[in-house]
């Protein structure tokens, strides 16, 4: 999951080869941005909500996992508001107007498409840590196994009852 949020972080553009934002920036194409965002979002928060339901969680290196996992299911909520931002100031961008008047929405486009973009590869960058707080604590415990059945500790001896003494 931590891939896919950094592929679209960086795979999702609104700029053109040459660095500027297209005559006519496409809403649809925008919108997916949106509702593809939403539908990770949606993945994290899943993703979180059942961890935090582990048992897992309730351990130190538990917590751990899921402080990122909540820091990444917050940040990945607030990237579908600015790409629908985006595509919203597109949509008005096609209503005719001068090259002036269209030079403070075609910034805000571009501050609000990379914000959101900012807000994917953060989660993402959460999802990591989350992974690697993770693995640190399975390699621990692979470390330290714990004792099972056949490794136990043999049962105390038995003191003689008080009858034959």
């Amino acid at each position: 999951m931590k891939d896919k949020l950094l592929d679209a972080s960086q795979q999702w553009d609104l700029l053109d080869e040459h660095g500027h934002v297209p005559a006519e920036p496409s809403y649809a194409e925008l919108l997916q941005h949106a509702a593809d965002a939403e539908d990770l979002s949606r993945d994290v928060l899943r993703l979180a909500a059942d961890f935090a339901r582990s048992p897992y969680s309730t351990n130190r290196a538990g917590s751990a996992v899921l402080a990122h996992l909540a820091t990444a299911a917050t940040l990945s909520s607030h990237a579908a508001p600015h790409f629908t931002e985006t595509a919203e100031t597109a949509l008005s961008l096609s209503r005719p107007c001068g090259p002036t008047d269209r030079t403070y929405p075609e910034n805000r486009m571009v501050i609000d498409h990379a914000t959101a973009r900012a807000y994917l590869r953060r989660t993402s960058e959460s999802l990591r840590d989350a992974a690697k707080e993770l693995t640190a604590h399975l390699d621990f415990h692979r470390f330290f196994p714990s004792p099972s059945r056949q490794q136990s500790p043999a049962p105390a001896p038995t003191r003689p009852s008080a009858r034959h003494r």
